[in-house]
């Protein structure tokens, strides 16, 4: 078991900052969404690329993170933060002055991977500097922070790329990261203790390189295959894909017998909660990522809204969901297992609402008529996210804790990616042979029948009030 040396108190000008770092990252995933569509004018981007300034995000974020907070536990969680925020302003200076996609992708990738240096050490900083009633309260301002950053990446980024600041287009969605990250910087040094682990956790180097070769394996076909007309290789990467997590699996069961801590721990995923939880995450991420992909690009290619527009019909999704995670411990403490069951319901019929107004409104659709459906869309994710990931780290040992989180939120990186690769790109490929409305439609169909494969998953956990907070 991992020991901490007791750092003082976490102040409310400390809470300030760590709040602070932690809409960083949320928010520049949800800016991007409103910008996808002038990016692609601008630098003359494929769907595909577009999809991997999404998932290029993703899949670097959700490979690294559990390295980022062993690194932290290691050389100090207060130190590694401030790395983390100066990649971070770095990655997003070069990100809003990319002269080609390519030069974007990687940036955004290379940012994505700042991320996971930030994100561990706001969590484990709150926790190692907070305690009782404090932490609860602490670990609530995260949440609703988190929220709060959907609402404003959303309504920011059409703001910013609506004003056209200096004839830049999309570019300030992200070199506005640049003032913000040197302030919050100076933040660090000045309102955080130092914290670290007396006896660190060392970082799982192979078992890096072979998950991340599996997902890449994975992820790479998805999204340049439909592009390149399915060459050889890309299949042969799918079949790699399987066979390098089977050996990810072997090497962290070896590393795991001789004491070791894996990257993720099979261990874990051999607990019944963990495993059946984690089987439910895919969709409820993937079905997310893949919304929130299609539906930026939907908004502006086939239904004309300027950016500022685009942004306002995704904001009711948002505030859905801020408002519903926010009731949901109330919501459990009453009603137990059936939030879960009841999310999907409502996560189902807002996808039914937005089927039905793209078939009777199309094209001359407003962002009133989609507020009810995506407001609804919002509220069924925002039921279902926070009582998933209680429930899920409910059976994880205390000792265990900081290794469960890491399999969790690498699950939902990885699954965010995955919705943009296999729901975006058939909506692409569909929208070139029946024309955007119809696969629009689908898309929606399909992603309404992943939250109904949800709900009758879901019935299968333990009751949330029968499990720790």
């Amino acid at each position: 078991m991992t020991t901490l040396i007791a750092p003082p108190r976490l102040s409310a000008a400390g809470l300030a900052t760590l709040l602070l770092s932690t809409v960083l990252a949320p928010i520049d995933l949800f800016i991007v969404n409103v910008a996808l569509p002038t990016i692609q004018s601008d630098l003359h981007a494929s769907t595909s690329a577009l999809e991997w300034v999404l998932a290029g995000y993703g899949v670097a974020f959700a490979l690294l993170l559990v390295i980022g907070g062993r690194l932290g536990d290691a050389l100090g969680r207060r130190r590694v933060l401030t790395w983390g925020l100066a990649a971070f302003t770095v990655t997003s200076l070069i990100c809003g002055l990319a002269p080609t996609t390519t030069v974007l992708v990687l940036a955004r990738a290379a940012q994505g991977a700042a991320a996971a240096l930030m994100v561990p050490q706001v969590f484990s900083i709150m926790q190692a500097t907070t305690s009782g009633e404090q932490r609860a309260r602490t670990l609530g301002y995260f949440a609703a922070a988190a929220g709060v950053a959907m609402v404003l990446g959303q309504v920011l980024g059409g703001v910013l790329v609506a004003a056209d600041v200096a004839g830049a287009g999309w570019r300030p969605i992200f070199l506005v990261n640049v003032p913000i990250g040197i302030a919050v910087i100076l933040l660090v040094s000045r309102t955080l203790p130092e914290s670290r682990a007396v006896d660190p956790i060392g970082v799982d180097r192979w078992g890096t390189v072979l998950l991340g070769g599996a997902l890449l394996a994975l992820l790479v076909p998805l999204l340049e295959g439909r592009t390149l007309g399915w060459p050889a290789w890309c299949w042969a990467l799918l079949v790699l894909s399987p066979v390098l997590a089977a050996s990810y699996f072997a090497v962290a069961r070896r590393l795991e017998r001789t004491g070791g801590v894996p990257l993720l721990p099979p261990t874990l995923l051999r607990m019944q909660t963990m495993r059946h939880g984690v089987l439910i995450a895919v969709p409820v991420f993937a079905g997310f990522g893949g919304f929130m992909f299609v539906f930026a690009l939907v908004f502006q290619t086939g239904l004309h809204y300027s950016p500022l527009t685009a942004g306002l019909a995704l904001t009711p999704a948002a505030i859905g969901f801020l408002v519903m995670s926010l009731q949901t411990s109330c919501l459990v403490a009453r009603h137990g297992r059936r939030v879960l069951v009841t999310g999907a319901i409502v996560q189902v019929t807002g996808l039914l609402a937005l089927t039905a107004t793209t078939l009777n409104a199309w094209p001359d659709i407003s962002v009133l008529d989609l507020a009810p459906g995506a407001l609804l869309y919002g509220m069924g994710q925002g039921a279902i996210a926070p009582v998933l990931f209680r429930v899920i780290l409910s059976g994880v040992p205390t000792e265990a804790a900081g290794a469960g989180s890491g399999v969790l939120t690498t699950t939902q990186q990885t699954s965010l990616a995955l919705g943009v690769a296999t729901l975006g790109s058939l909506f692409v490929a569909l929208a070139g042979t029946l024309g955007m409305r119809d696969a629009l439609v689908l898309t929606t169909l399909l992603m309404a029948g992943l939250s109904a494969v949800v709900g009758v998953l879901t019935a299968r956990l333990p009751d949330p009030r029968h499990t720790p907070r």
